[in-house]
């Protein structure tokens, strides 16, 4: 099955999970389009100053692809700078928060699997 560039479900969300902004997500695939248990795989666009909230996935884990842009992550304790080409691996309980800080928009594939 091929879906097209622009044919992508949208949505927008304002202080997503606690954060500042409003997140766009294209849902590259819903749930229930896949057979693995995805519960989200989608491209997310943060604006300058945009973030999400920080926040738990129980019996999840989600990975973040960075494709554009600059962000400050959180994982558990720790705070680090992604940039293009970098990802992060988050779950198992641990704690999690994503902001855009360069002045471009924040663009990134997210995973959310189910284990």
């Amino acid at each position: 099955m091929i879906r097209r560039k622009g044919t992508y479900e949208t949505d927008e969300r304002k202080e997503m999970r606690g954060g500042k902004g409003t997140v766009q997500i294209e849902n590259y695939w819903k749930p229930g389009e896949l057979k693995a248990k995805t519960r989200l795989l989608a491209r997310l666009t943060l604006p300058p100053g945009t973030s999400i909230g920080f926040h738990e996935h129980a019996g999840e884990e989600e990975v973040f692809i960075v494709l554009r842009g600059q962000a400050r992550a959180k994982d558990a304790d720790r705070e680090d700078i992604l940039n293009v080409g970098d990802t992060i691996l988050t779950g198992n309980g641990a704690g999690h928060a994503i902001e855009s800080i360069g002045t471009e928009p924040l663009e990134m594939v997210a995973v959310i699997v189910k284990y």
